[in-house]
């Protein structure tokens, strides 16, 4: 049996949505993890959409969050103040799922601009719900490839924080989130520390090693010392995600 480094990702993530009963989800990799997640073994995992799309249930993968398929397959299809006054910012949402173009050690996410804010080399996607995402839902899981240009030593500019400098930073901004609890990537898995809450190598996929890690991450990178081996896929995962992708 073999795999991608995407499927490897997106399955180990969509793993990670065990026992959770609702998801904030970004679109792209979250949303492909997400809506596998409750295909597989979530079933009753409800997936909000920043649109305001409740309880989705795309018989495909949704092109956007104004994709038609979300509003026709929800439970409900309210407001966007509602979905962000009423359920996501009182802490309603188990997980926020998001994807970013840049990461640091303490995981705060840029999805802005690429260089100086004033006269960017790139100027990204923006904002959108991803800061009250990150700072209100229960907690934040990450997904984002895994090279040098992504995971840098400094964000170039924080749309969304996830631990700010370091500990107490969540705190002092009266943020009510636990904040990022997990990042995967085509590599591995990385946690934060409890103590530093710099993130932290746990797990490292099949046939990956930690020198790639290393050599793809833009600061020196902790690595845990009971550093595992993520389980890889199995038949029935990919079947599903293979089918999720093509549309079937």
């Amino acid at each position: 049996m073999t795999w991608t480094a995407e499927e490897m990702m997106t399955v180990t993530a969509a793993r990670a949505l065990t026992g959770h009963t609702s998801c904030f989800v970004g679109i792209g990799l979250p949303s492909t993890a997400a809506n596998l997640a409750r295909r597989l073994h979530a079933p009753n995992l409800v997936l909000i959409y920043e649109s305001g799309a409740i309880g989705a249930k795309p018989t495909r993968l949704p092109l956007s969050i104004g994709d038609g398929e979300l509003a026709l397959t929800a439970d409900a299809v309210v407001s966007v103040p509602e979905v962000f006054n009423y359920w996501l910012q009182p802490g309603r949402i188990d997980v926020g799922f998001l994807s970013a173009a840049q990461l640091d050690r303490f995981a705060n996410l840029n999805t802005t601009v690429i260089g100086d804010y004033r006269d960017p080399t790139v100027r990204l996607p923006g904002a959108g719900g991803a800061p009250e995402i990150a700072a209100s839902c229960r907690e934040v899981f990450l997904m984002l490839r895994h090279t040098r240009r992504a995971f840098v030593e400094k964000v170039d500019f924080i749309t969304s924080v996830g631990f700010g400098d370091g500990p107490g930073s969540r705190e002092r901004l009266g943020l009510r989130g636990r904040g990022p609890v997990l990042v995967v990537t085509d590599i591995g898995v990385l946690q934060p520390d409890p103590d530093t809450r710099e993130l932290t190598l746990t797990s490292l996929h099949p046939g990956a090693d930690l020198a790639a890690a290393r050599a793809a991450t833009g600061w020196d990178l902790a690595v845990a010392a009971d550093l595992t081996e993520t389980p890889p896929p199995t038949g029935e995962e990919l079947d599903l995600l293979r089918a999720l992708v093509k549309g079937a």
